[in-house]
């Protein structure tokens, strides 16, 4: 007999559940075939910079992360290590992580990351491995598979997830990406558990349409669709504004928008930057839903650049809690600064929140010196020197 809707509407909602943490990463692969790195670090055949962050976060244990990169030839190493305030007052390994990534050749790329903790006994353990492979072509194709490993009780790995992602180009201006995704079943094999398709088309006015569909299997091993997402991104120069819709099944199988982004990007003449996002929802606390969608929510961003850095500052505003319809209140705000020097970067990010009072607090402080020289500057004391 086949199963109800209803049965297989709670069957998706459960499944939603157990692979929302790996949705995010599905999306990654895809955009990273594709997407170009926005703040790319020096192109050296060799270098390497160390930087170490202090963060304090109210009512909560102050933490330090020390970050090291080295690169030579066609391997790099990243580590990163998160430590904690132990109860002797002394700072005491919490984390390990270790990235290497080796250019195979001028198509492919191998990377390891491998996740490390400490037990009770003060002994470091690997927790977790994944590697990934990656591989492009000169047609716009590419294929990236990913697999993870953790350790059992034993300290052995085994393979807990594996993503396999395809892009090719359908046309001049599109091109499509199939995701697969696989879970561990629980006697040492792997089944399919998500299934994701993007497709990409780019139009002559500048525009960027972007569809990405997930599907799952229901209670009887079908696929069917449990969220849509749309994205539409136009470009005029300096400006930007984009939007994105989430869509998911109702009770009957029918796709309903539950969510939608609109975010505003411009830039002056003076190359400040101003962002607005809002992002609007039918779920809003404290008010019934009525099936229309609210405004839950807007963040503005405005960076100011300038030879010695760069101030960016954020505010979060939210219905005020209990009486929603009195409007937004600035509920956050963040205030990140990044400063440059020969010897190295320093940045400094302060975190405020509203209290019951009405009054801002700072609740969170993060702390980073790094030793790499930005590139502007090391090509200018390169240029500097005496000839």
């Amino acid at each position: 007999m086949a199963t109800s809707k209803p049965e297989n509407q709670l069957a998706l909602t459960t499944t939603r559940l157990l692979i929302q943490s790996i949705i995010a990463m599905v999306f990654c692969i895809g955009s990273a075939l594709s997407a170009q790195p926005q703040n790319a670090r020096p192109n050296d055949a060799n270098e390497s910079w160390t930087a170490s962050t202090q963060t304090s976060v109210d009512n909560s244990n102050p933490a330090r992360t020390t970050e090291t990169h080295t690169k030579s030839g066609n391997r790099s190493v990243d580590k990163k290590r998160v430590e904690v305030l132990g109860p002797d007052g002394h700072y005491q390994p919490d984390s390990d992580t270790e990235k290497e990534t080796i250019q195979v050749n001028a198509t492919t790329t191998h990377t390891v990351v491998r996740t490390y903790r400490w037990n009770a006994n003060g002994q470091r353990y690997l927790m977790q491995a994944t590697e990934e492979d990656a591989r492009s072509s000169a047609g716009g194709e590419a294929h990236v598979e990913r697999t993870t490993s953790n350790s059992d009780v034993n300290g052995n790995l085994q393979v807990v997830q594996r993503a396999v992602a395809d892009t090719r180009q359908t046309s001049p201006d599109a091109q499509e990406t199939k995701t697969t995704v696989y879970l561990g079943d629980g006697n040492g094999g792997l089944i399919p558990a998500l299934k994701t398709q993007e497709l990409q088309k780019r139009s002559a006015d500048h525009t960027v349409e972007v569809t990405d569909t997930t599907r799952v299997p229901d209670a009887n091993g079908n696929w069917e669709v449990s969220e849509v997402r749309e994205k539409t991104v136009k470009e005029d120069g300096k400006n930007r504004t984009s939007e994105e819709r989430v869509l998911r099944p109702d009770l009957e199988g029918r796709l309903s928008e539950i969510s939608l982004s609109v975010r505003k990007e411009a830039e002056t003449a003076a190359g400040e930057k101003n962002n607005t996002v809002e992002t609007y929802s039918q779920d809003i606390p404290g008010v019934a839903g009525d099936g229309d969608m609210h405004l839950r929510q807007r963040v503005t961003t405005i960076e100011k650049s300038d030879s010695g850095g760069t101030i960016t500052e954020q505010q979060y505003e939210k219905p005020t809690p209990g009486n929603p319809s009195d409007g937004l209140q600035v509920s956050a705000k963040t205030k990140y600064t990044v400063r440059y020097a020969f010897s190295g970067t320093q940045q400094e990010k302060n975190i405020q929140t509203r209290d019951a009072s009405g009054n801002f607090k700072v609740v969170s402080v993060e702390t980073e010196k790094s030793d790499q020289v930005p590139a502007e500057l090391g090509q200018k004391a390169t240029s500097d020197k005496p000839k």
